[in-house]
């Protein structure tokens, strides 16, 4: 066996610092998904109802989606929205995505990822 693999510590700390250095890529990713799924038709079809930067023939019955991050500084809320905005406004239009089973958790999470660029 050879030293490297003797010291457990060093061995963490060479996980530890591989993850950290891949979060960028893997943050931009998410954000690329949450784009794709934000203006896919048949998924998240946010363009229906709301106009988005980059996104083609957006509809005008939600609010216009940007400065998110201000609006929402915890992204827990914003998920919350997508996932059933109805507990928030009984009288929304917008569809329970998470409820509704429409979009998953996972899916949810990287339109929230998209939607913070705004």
């Amino acid at each position: 066996m050879t030293a490297f693999f003797r010291k457990p510590a060093l061995l963490l700390a060479l996980v530890v610092l591989a993850g950290l250095a891949a979060r960028p890529a893997w943050a931009q990713s998410t954000v690329a998904e949450g784009q794709k799924l934000a203006f896919d038709r048949g998924k998240g079809n946010c363009l229906t109802c709301h106009v988005i930067i980059g996104g083609d023939l957006p509809g005008t019955i939600g609010p216009e989606l940007k400065d998110l991050k201000a609006k929402y500084p915890d992204r827990n809320e914003l998920a919350a929205i997508l996932f059933d905005e109805t507990k928030r406004n009984p009288q929304t239009m917008m569809p329970p995505f998470g409820r509704n089973r429409i979009l998953t958790e996972r899916e949810i999470n990287a339109i929230v990822d998209f939607l913070q660029t705004l």
